[in-house]
């Protein structure tokens, strides 16, 4: 019995070990995915920047001198005449600083004449009246400034507009200079957008430009180029351009959302993808690209020439008869297998 057992305790001991010999057939996931094949076409490339409306001219109000404000005249929104009053400070310290001044502009006067009558009588020289007139000229030079900022006390508009910012309310301390009323001009409106490096020359250069409001898609403003500014914005990288609307009316309301559009860039042959073709490596737009032979993908740069809701038009990387993953590339590496839907394979 013991034999017979110690023989079948080896023979499976062997069996074990043959099998551990031998390598385990690896697993290879199989990605479902979605394809479209490459039908390049003419497309007219059109270019579009997203951005505010504005006026031409912008304003910053504030006080020429310090004080404490006493009246405020208009509120948020107000639209405004040129010349009209908006806030004002109390003047008292000004009265008494003119009265004082004129007081001292008396008596450097009288000096100044009296002086003149002594030295036509020969009671002093010529140098004690060119002293009694350099105090009086100074006199009379503080006594102008002391009379100006008695106009200073109240802010007016310079010019006819639309009240967009207040910044100071009714017993506030103000000083000189401090911002106070943001005004926005009546008349010319731009939009601000933002320009990569890249298009700057192209916008630069581009003679027919259109506006489109994002409330009225349905209406187009004739617009072109009046400011591309010489630096980028540190942190977005780009540069900022004004772009004059040549027809303004109503509808252009300050603050709205608008898109400055290139119409007819160029017209290049490329082909239309979903967006969710395309995914990001290191800053470069790739797709992934199917070998219908051995069902596996291939990264693909590619070079884009723009977005149009969920469409993305690719120039250049892709051939005729290509078939392109759109749909989960995100989740695909390089050379991994997928599978493609039947009614996909069948029109490969």
């Amino acid at each position: 019995m013991n034999k017979r057992r110690n023989f079948t305790l080896g023979l499976v001991l062997l069996v074990l070990l043959s099998a551990c010999g031998k390598e385990a057939t690896p697993y290879e996931e199989v990605r479902p995915v979605r394809t479209v094949v490459v039908k390049p076409e003419g497309v007219a490339v059109a270019a579009s920047y997203s951005g505010e409306i504005r006026a031409r001219h912008e304003s910053v109000l504030g006080f020429r001198i310090p004080g404490q404000i006493i009246e405020r005249n208009v509120e948020l929104g107000d639209a405004v005449k040129a010349g009209q009053p908006l806030f004002k400070i109390d003047g008292k310290d000004v009265v008494l600083q003119q009265a004082a001044a004129k007081s001292q502009f008396d008596k450097t006067r009288l000096d100044y004449e009296r002086a003149q009558q002594l030295h036509e009588k020969g009671f002093v020289s010529q140098a004690n009246v060119d002293q009694a007139k350099v105090a009086f000229d100074a006199a009379k030079s503080q006594y102008s400034l002391s009379s100006n900022q008695g106009g200073y006390t109240v802010l007016r508009a310079e010019r006819a507009g639309v009240v967009t910012s207040l910044n100071a309310e009714v017993g506030q301390v103000v000083a000189a200079g401090s911002p106070i009323v943001k005004l926005v001009e009546d008349g010319e409106r731009e939009v601000v957008v933002s320009v990569p490096e890249s298009r700057v020359e192209e916008l630069r250069k581009a003679d027919q430009l259109q506006v489109v409001l994002w409330a009225a898609p349905e209406k187009l403003y004739k617009a072109k180029v009046r400011e591309i500014a010489p630096d980028t914005d540190p942190v977005t990288r780009t540069y900022a351009a004004r772009i004059s609307v040549l027809d303004p009316d109503e509808g252009l309301r300050l603050g709205m959302t608008a898109n400055v559009q290139l119409p007819n860039v160029a017209n290049q042959t490329g082909v239309m993808l979903p967006l969710t073709a395309i995914y990001d490596q290191d800053g470069q737009p790739k797709v992934w690209v199917v070998d219908i032979n051995t069902q596996r993908v291939t990264a693909r740069p590619v070079t884009l020439a723009g977005v149009r809701n969920d469409v993305v038009l690719v120039t250049k990387g892709l051939q005729m008869g290509e078939t392109v993953v759109t749909a989960g590339a995100h989740l695909l590496h390089a050379n991994q297998l997928v599978r493609l839907a039947a009614s996909q394979l069948n029109r490969q």
